[in-house]
């Protein structure tokens, strides 16, 4: 039986980390509030599986599937989604994104990718391959979502400042178009902390390289802050985990 500490409950399910090297965090917490579903929808490294299990929450009629390389993680995403209300609706692969090749295209990809690229790599194998792109290059990431994405696909991320323009820049190369782009702060005045963006395969090949980017008419932009300047908690962030997380500090205040 896990560790009482070990153990994160939601409101309609429960994380089991304790094998994972990466643990339940606000990045995955906002990410699975604010992606775009679909009918079919991939998770990347899904870790925990965190991530799946707020998306078959909140598309109740989508098949899930999760992948994930770390053979650990992978005991710890099997428990979860046993006990988890949408087991059925879950397919869960332990494999690397390198080596997936999918039977069919998917109508959403949701992924909280690997980033420390530039910072010193740690010594714990888990942390590693969870928190560095050595295990998984923004360039494959790119690429094989573009490929398994059916046209007019959504790819939803979430992303710290300094990986935001080598990221997007891939993205538009590959043929993706920037639809939303949600600025997460954590303080008023505090520059973003967060990007978590959705792109849309475009389809034609033709059209790669051409001139849809962040600073596109067409993008969607919206700037959040989690915490007020007292640092409790925002309406914002309140009402938008008021569906996931327990406790009080969570909860909306009445109008």
């Amino acid at each position: 039986m896990a560790n009482k500490s070990l153990l994160f409950h939601f409101r309609q399910f429960s994380i089991d980390q304790t094998h994972a090297g990466m643990k339940v965090g606000t990045d995955s917490d906002l990410l699975g509030t604010m992606a775009h579903g679909g009918s079919r929808i991939l998770d990347i490294g899904t870790g925990t599986g965190i991530l799946t299990l707020m998306m078959a929450q909140r598309f109740p009629d989508a098949r899930l599937t999760a992948i994930e390389i770390d053979e650990n993680a992978i005991i710890d995403a099997t428990v979860n989604f046993s006990n988890s209300p949408w087991n059925d609706r879950i397919t869960l692969h332990h494999i690397a994104l390198q080596d997936y090749t999918p039977q069919h295209k998917f109508d959403a990809i949701v992924c909280n990718p690997p980033y420390f690229d530039k910072s010193l790599e740690c010594p714990d194998i888990q942390r590693l391959r969870a928190r560095h792109t050595s295990s998984l290059p923004f360039s494959t990431l790119v690429d094989k979502s573009y490929r398994m994405l059916d046209d007019g696909g959504l790819f939803s991320v979430c992303l710290p400042p300094e990986v935001l323009d080598d990221f997007c820049k891939l993205c538009y190369k590959q043929g993706f178009c920037l639809i939303e782009n949600n600025i997460i702060l954590s303080l008023p005045d505090n520059p973003p902390k967060r990007y978590i963006l959705v792109f849309q395969k475009k389809g034609d090949e033709s059209s790669r390289g051409s001139s849809c980017s962040r600073g596109s008419s067409n993008v969607k932009t919206n700037t959040y802050c989690m915490r007020n300047a007292d640092h409790s908690y925002s309406e914002w962030y309140k009402v938008q985990l008021q569906d996931f997380l327990i406790g009080k500090i969570y909860q909306p205040s009445k109008q």
